[in-house]
């Protein structure tokens, strides 16, 4: 069965930072985008707008990736406009101000953890469902956005962002092996402190600044240098490399 001539793509958390820098490069190599967002609609079609500005194909999906029906109809959305799945990245995630594990309310990990755990198992689950060979799909790469707090532990800062982050990197190995006879790589990467607005939402805009200043390569890193990563990971250029965990944190 042979793949369609559109590579459709979808980007969870498409709209900003790394989900949009992402999409931009996708776009410029021939990757038919899904931009999803959840609630910032006039970034998520500015990123589109932008992508077809230069010739691509992309298209904004609202959808909440802590909600079941809102991924399986974004997952519809994009398969719908553009054909099978060939790609997926999975991006959104969420951050809360610094604190202490002792200091936590059960709101904060619940949200921390729905939108980060529960979020990336739903999407990965979808992506497996329609690119796995076994059920009809023609096969492709998912690419998760774990980060270095996965290995690092973030104490007193985010305890319970890196150990999100951590499950995401366990997902990684796992559904790597599960999918491999399937025709889809599975791989991760794991930015460092990268200039995003994310850092602003946890209360602390200057952190890739201050945190990036300590890496041995002495500076934050850019979204464009993850996207490079990830697109890296999407390619046939990375066809022999599954269940990878692949660190963008400058030496960190």
């Amino acid at each position: 069965m042979n793949p369609p001539a559109l590579k459709p793509l979808l980007i969870t958390g498409g709209s900003r930072g790394i989900g949009r820098a992402t999409a931009l490069q996708a776009g410029a190599q021939g990757w038919a985008v899904g931009v999803n967002y959840v609630g910032d609609a006039v970034s998520a079609e500015a990123t589109v707008e932008t992508i077809r500005a230069a010739g691509g194909q992309a298209m904004a999906i609202r959808g909440d990736v802590s909600v079941e029906s809102d991924v399986v109809a974004m997952f519809e959305a994009v398969q719908r406009a553009f054909g099978p799945l060939q790609g997926l990245v999975v991006n959104a995630g969420v951050v809360a101000p610094l604190s202490k594990l002792a200091d936590m309310e059960l709101a904060r990990l619940k949200r921390m953890f729905d939108v980060n755990v529960l979020g990336a198992y739903l999407c990965a689950r979808e992506g497996a469902r329609a690119m796995s060979r076994d059920r009809g799909g023609h096969g492709g790469s998912i690419v998760l956005v774990s980060s270095g707090a996965a290995r690092l532990g973030s104490p007193f800062e985010f305890i319970d962002y890196a150990g999100s982050k951590g499950a995401v990197d366990t997902l990684t190995l796992g559904l790597a092996k599960e999918l491999a006879g399937e025709g889809v790589r599975v791989n991760a990467v794991r930015p460092g402190p990268i200039r995003t607005d994310i850092h602003a939402s946890g209360g602390q805009p200057d952190r890739a600044e201050r945190v990036g200043a300590t890496t041995p390569m002495g500076r934050a890193g850019e979204a464009e240098e993850v996207a490079e990563a990830i697109t890296w990971f999407l390619s046939d250029a990375a066809s022999y490399v599954t269940g990878a965990l692949l660190d963008v944190t400058g030496g960190r």
